[in-house]
């Protein structure tokens, strides 16, 4: 479902903020997989999803999407491919529209714009019970602005938005990393009900040692720009928080210093 081939990218090349972000990135995901990316700051985990969002072009390499080579076109052309939720609750959604536009402009991704207006009986009475499922009574304020909501519940409808129309693709950037833990683990249950009953093919990028290894069925850690641990299968079952550290310290060749990362290996032992 997702190729990425020796794909390079370089920031301010040529300045003294030369940043070598990707470099020879290979990755193949299978369709269905949900894949959890780790590494510290600068590792190129957030400048993989952006290469494969098509948010820059990269400097070298292909992105394959479910057959089609996307490396040349444009991030809106690549958006009928890839649902995406960001770390940040207030990108994702149009704050001064209400829920049920919001919902309707996701359900029209992809489809040629006209000047036909309003939403449906039939679309009204669907989004009302997918905002049900969500149990946050967000159903019967369909016409409040997506702007009043909350964090927690403005990335669970952005969540909604994401997986409406099944996506080839969902790139999720530590998208509760921003929410108080016990919003952060509903927002979880939710990602993982979604993906499941779609059975889509995902990507998420986290800080959260646990979440890494409970979440999906393979894990990934990034350094450098590059993948220096890929872990699936009964090895990655039997695999603890300190495993995992071990690991990229055996394969990056340090140990994993990120503050965030290693609080959430001491809430994960709590």
């Amino acid at each position: 479902m997702l190729e990425i081939k020796n794909v390079y990218k370089t920031f301010n090349a040529g300045t003294v903020n030369e940043k070598v972000a990707l470099k020879g990135l290979d990755l193949t995901l299978e369709d269905g997989d949900f894949v959890t990316v780790i590494g510290g700051n600068g590792a190129g985990k957030s400048t993989m999803l952006n290469a494969v969002a098509g948010v820059w072009p990269v400097d070298m390499g292909k992105i394959i999407i479910d057959g089609k080579d996307v490396t040349r076109l444009s991030e809106h052309q690549r958006a009928k491919y890839i649902g995406r939720v960001f770390q940040d609750p207030m990108m994702g959604t149009a704050a001064t529209m209400q829920i049920d536009e919001n919902l309707a402009l996701a359900a029209r991704r992809g489809l040629a714009r006209t000047l036909r207006i309003g939403i449906t009986k039939k679309e009204h009475d669907e989004y009302y019970e997918l905002l049900k499922t969500l149990d946050l009574g967000l159903e019967n304020r369909m016409t409040s602005k997506v702007g009043l909501l909350s964090g927690g519940q403005r990335q669970a409808v952005t969540l909604l938005m994401a997986t409406l129309k099944k996506p080839k693709l969902l790139l999720l950037d530590e998208h509760t990393a921003a929410l108080d833990p016990a919003t952060a683990e509903k927002v979880l249950e939710l990602t993982k009900s979604i993906v499941a009953e779609k059975k889509i093919t995902c990507l998420m990028v986290t800080h959260n040692m646990h979440q890494a290894l409970e979440l999906g069925n393979r894990t990934l850690m990034m350094d450098g720009g590059r993948i220096v641990f890929d872990v699936k299968g009964e090895e990655r079952s039997k695999m603890t928080v300190d495993d995992l550290l071990e690991k990229f310290r055996e394969n990056a060749g340090k140990a994993l210093d990120n503050d965030r990362i290693l609080l959430s290996k001491v809430e994960a032992g709590n």
